[in-house]
């Protein structure tokens, strides 16, 4: 992540294989003590009454995810393939269908796990493992210790990337020591996000699963995919991701429906890249995708969210130019499109304040506000700075909230935003997506790249990952559509038709629309005719819609400035990095 943030998103990727000869012994030898570890496992169940589809109990490790009886798939209901971390403190009803750590690494079947993070705990992940085969689970961290001096790195050996570029050390206290305790765990150096356990349970933070493909596509194919995620890994050089890049090119990754948007250290020169031979990073990547993605209609104004937990120093030039990026689609020279709205989803004091363990979830959500030169950046962000939760006093007392309008309720009002979503609705109602990103990058130049130089180069500070997904990755033929889920991860039964395309109007006003029937929470999709049947497939939201726009005065929040006001538990806050 860039050197001024500390964030907790994570990345994890574990790789079931065939075990060498005296590996199976040894499992063999557990299995004698456990009986029940000689058969099929899949990752532990979720609190819902377990109901898979046809394509989970063929394909058991393909999701891990399970729906309860009301929310089982469907034909023309897909799930999300992003789903959110479930958060201690809020209640089950809010946690359906969200995906623990330990759902991911509890799997008593994985051989070797590869945890790419900002910041580790060590004995918070080795916790996460199963207890009977945590011992032989081979566990590799990339994390971002890079000092020689370092004390905790005292008969650790360290595998370090290729120079981060303005790298600082961030490496969580006492986690190289406490790899000593665990003899299946390697540390490796890199520049990612951080993992801790209370970042990890008290937090929104997200993780993406794939399903089958029919065909490949040349953007957003399971080949390509396969291609930008091995190059990716490269980056980190043969001598300490070589052994996982040879394990992941035995894996066919063709059931993936996505497109992968990286960042690696370096200058890359675009007039020397031809993207479809190697992997562009940064923006330049996320163009190169977002050229192979069609919207939805040329007549609507579209909607383009970004919702991160750290703003970095930028620019006005940078901003507008990142802007430009995101609303480039499809053939955009021959068709042109209105231009976009954009948004800004950001929390204040007072929603840091009011979450699940008040100021101790904000250490890691940043925007500063203290110089000349931050304040100036404030206030080119100001017009487009939208509430995460959006449920505070000052909006229903200014009146931006006081007509009632159709509330979508993520429930994950009270989690802290550590997730980075970017996601282009098809028009002021955002019923409908044209795509999403899910990634680790937050809003900088840092995670992002810098403009281009005069040279054709861009220049990358930090490591970053994410995916894209869109409607064309189910169907090309335009009968399919992503729409927004709250609160679970699947679209109701009634959503699976809508409007007849052509008398369908949309408009600012569908913003406005009062509840008078659903109440509270619901949103009723069944207006007007309905004769055109299509598939839908849910993105999981983290945050509420509609988007509920900052009052005058209001304050995005930011760790290292000090608050007085107490928290819900009665804690106030005396500024990051201070005592």
């Amino acid at each position: 992540m860039p050197s001024n943030e500390h964030d907790s998103d994570c990345e994890v990727t574990g790789v079931s294989a065939t075990a060498t000869p005296s590996r199976e012994q040894r499992r063999d030898s557990i299995t004698n003590i456990s009986p029940s570890l000689g058969s099929p496992i899949s990752p532990p169940p979720f609190r819902q009454s377990e109901k898979h589809s046809d394509n989970d109990k063929e394909n058991p490790t393909m999701r891990a995810a399970t729906y309860s009886d009301s929310q089982t798939p469907s034909p023309g209901r897909i799930p999300s393939p992003i789903h959110l971390s479930t958060v201690n403190g809020l209640a089950d009803s809010t946690n359906v269908d969200t995906v623990s750590l330990r759902d991911i690494l509890g799997d008593p079947l994985i051989k070797e796990c590869w945890l790419f993070n900002y910041l580790i705990d060590v004995h918070f992940i080795m916790s996460q493992l199963d207890e009977d085969t945590k011992d032989l689970v081979q566990v590799k961290i990339v994390h971002g210790s890079w000092k020689e001096e370092d004390a905790n790195r005292i008969n650790i050996e360290v595998w370090k990337p290729k120079k981060c570029v303005q790298s600082r050390n961030t490496d969580h206290p006492g986690a190289q020591d406490a790899a000593k305790n665990y003899k299946n765990v390697q540390v490796i150096t890199a520049y990612m996000a951080e993992m801790y356990g209370k970042q990890a349970f008290l937090s929104t933070t997200g993780r993406a699963f794939y399903t089958d493909i029919h065909d490949p596509f040349p953007m957003g194919s399971g080949l390509r995919f396969k291609r930008d995620i091995l190059s990716y890994l490269n980056s980190y050089g043969q001598r300490r991701t070589g052994t996982l890049t040879a394990e992941l090119r035995r894996y066919d990754l063709s059931s993936i429906r996505a497109a992968l948007v990286a960042s690696v250290p370096g200058k890359q020169n675009l007039r020397d890249t031809d993207p479809d031979q190697e992997t562009l990073w940064g923006w330049p990547g996320l163009r190169h995708v977002l050229r192979s993605v069609g919207p939805k209609s040329l007549k609507s104004k579209p909607h383009i969210v970004m919702q991160c937990s750290s703003v970095a120093s930028i620019s006005k030039k940078w901003m507008d130019s990142f802007q430009n990026t995101l609303r480039i689609y499809k053939s955009m020279a021959l068709s042109p499109s209105p231009r976009p709205v954009f948004s800004l989803v950001f929390p204040t004091a007072d929603e840091i304040r009011r979450s699940v363990d008040g100021y101790a979830c904000g250490g890691s959500i940043h925007m500063k506000t203290q110089t000349p030169a931050q304040r100036k950046q404030l206030e080119v962000l100001r017009p487009i700075l939208c509430h995460w939760a959006g449920d505070e006093k000052s909006n229903t007392a200014s009146g931006k909230i006081s007509q009632k309008p159709i509330i979508r309720q993520a429930q994950r009002r009270r989690a802290a935003p550590h997730i980075k979503t970017y996601i282009r609705f098809s028009d002021a109602s955002m019923k409908t997506i044209d795509w999403a990103m899910m990634t680790s990058a937050n809003l900088s130049k840092q995670a992002w790249g810098e403009e281009v130089n005069e040279k054709g180069e861009v220049r990358i500070c930090s490591y970053e990952i994410g995916i894209v997904v869109w409607p064309a990755l189910w169907d090309d033929r335009g009968e399919t559509e992503i729409v927004p889920v709250f609160g679970k991860d699947i679209p109701d039964e009634d959503n699976v038709k809508v409007e007849d395309p052509e008398e369908k109007k949309q408009n600012a006003d569908d913003e406005e629309t009062t509840d008078e029937e659903g109440g509270k929470g619901t949103f009723d999709w069944r207006q007007g005719k309905e004769e055109q049947a299509k598939t839908r497939v849910g993105l999981r939201m983290p945050y509420d819609l509609p988007l509920v726009p900052y009052s005058e005065g209001e304050m995005p929040w930011c760790a290292s400035t000090p608050c007085a006001e107490p928290d819900w538990t009665g804690r106030t806050w005396p500024g990051f990095g201070t005592s």
